[in-house]
């Protein structure tokens, strides 16, 4: 319950904080200046998806055996507009992106598996847009909270082998080609990448993936031209940055084992902007496991600080979507890790958001996996010394 309060409020605060910024801005038109109120235009889009389940391996192919997927999305947003304030530069160089929340139900006809429906925060951005083109493309990054699940359970839901939860994250990569039939309605093709996880909170945690068939119509209430000017962007100087942050959360260990143990992060990194989309940079980490004080699982290794505490060194990236929001990604190396803690390989890798909620302090969700096995998902908080 925590986990989706969570996830909600830091997904509405950005979408609110992204959709106040929106100022009005002063044309000069027949030697008068005047102002001209400019607000974020709003989308509505309805999609249907189906197809596209991807069974990796025995487990999703017993659990999701003569399935087959249908999925309906509604979203509601509100497309950036153009403005002299210094704060949308973002706004410009992603061509005025399209923020907002949508709405996902669906079904694999199979009972076990059950009817899921999310619900998700995205950002929709043009690809190379014109004025009155009648085709336009867009890509989209999506992440949310699902529910309505059928979990595995060994005497009432035996045949669900790759979802152990009721609720669990959503996430979505789209791409998308729409033809213009008016000012106000368009319709779409497209595909995208699904994917249902608990991040290990409990097993079995196979997750689900999805690649459907998308087919949208797309309403714009208003028939106004799209205003896509952009002024000259100006060089960005090198910003150093150094993030420490703390994350926690918590891991099922094994099957047999119901026992849901905390897990914690701390993290130190450099970074320095490759420009205003990117940050790149490198850092070490610390992790703690609590699994490491139970003898059932580290043996005679038991609350030793070797079975308690591993350690890795980290290549770290974010991708600036704001002056606030951003998604950010780690590629690690361990340099100390226990196996029977869940630290299944030498690597590992970090996916996540990440908002500013107070000038430097910023506060994310990520997943923490080892190549496709999910570790924990990580409830982050930290602060951005810059210089």
């Amino acid at each position: 319950m925590l986990l989706r309060y969570y996830l909600f409020f830091l997904y509405f605060f950005c979408l609110l904080h992204i959709h106040a910024q929106v100022h009005p801005r002063f044309l000069v038109g027949d030697s008068i200046e005047r102002p001209v109120p400019r607000k974020s235009r709003l989308v509505f889009q309805l999609e249907h998806e189906s197809g596209g389940e991807l069974k990796f391996d025995d487990r999703a192919k017993v659990s999701m055996a003569d399935s087959y997927y249908n999925a309906m999305n509604f979203r509601i947003g509100w497309q950036t507009q153009y403005s002299d304030s210094a704060s949308h530069i973002y706004h410009e160089l992603y061509n005025y992106p399209i923020y907002g929340v949508g709405f996902y139900s669906s079904t694999f006809g199979l009972e076990h598996v059950g009817h899921p429906y999310a619900v998700y925060g995205f950002v929709s951005v043009p690809i190379s847009p014109k004025v009155n083109r009648r085709w336009n493309f867009n890509y989209r990054i999506a992440l949310g909270l699902s529910s309505r699940f059928n979990p595995y359970d060994a005497e009432e839901n035996p045949l669900n082998l790759i979802i152990g939860t009721r609720n669990n994250v959503f996430i979505d990569l789209g791409l998308q080609a729409s033809y213009m039939l008016s000012k106000r309605f368009q319709i779409g093709l497209g595909t995208a990448f699904h994917h249902f996880s608990n991040g290990a909170l409990v097993l079995p945690n196979t997750g689900i993936n999805l690649l459907p068939l998308m087919a949208s119509v797309t309403y714009i209430p208003s028939d106004k031209p799209f205003d896509f000017r952009k002024d000259e962007v100006p060089p960005m100087s090198r910003l150093h940055q150094l993030h420490v942050h703390y994350a926690f959360g918590l891991k099922q260990i094994s099957l047999e084992n119901e026992k849901q143990y905390f897990k914690s992060t701390l993290g130190v990194f450099w970074s320095a902007h490759a420009g205003y989309k990117w940050r790149l940079g490198a850092g070490l980490e610390t992790f703690y496991s609590g699994s490491g004080r139970d003898a059932e699982v580290a043996g005679d290794r038991v609350n030793k600080f070797g079975s308690l505490f591993s350690s890795g060194a980290a290549f770290y990236i974010d991708h600036v979507l704001t002056q606030r929001l951003y998604m950010n990604g780690n590629a690690g190396y361990y340099l100390h890790r226990n196996r029977f803690n869940g630290e299944r390989t030498p690597y590992y890798l970090r996916i996540g958001v990440r908002y500013k909620v107070y000038k430097d302090f910023y506060s994310g969700v990520s997943i923490k996996a080892h190549g496709g096995k999910a570790d924990f998902i990580e409830w982050t908080n930290g602060y951005a010394f810059k210089w």
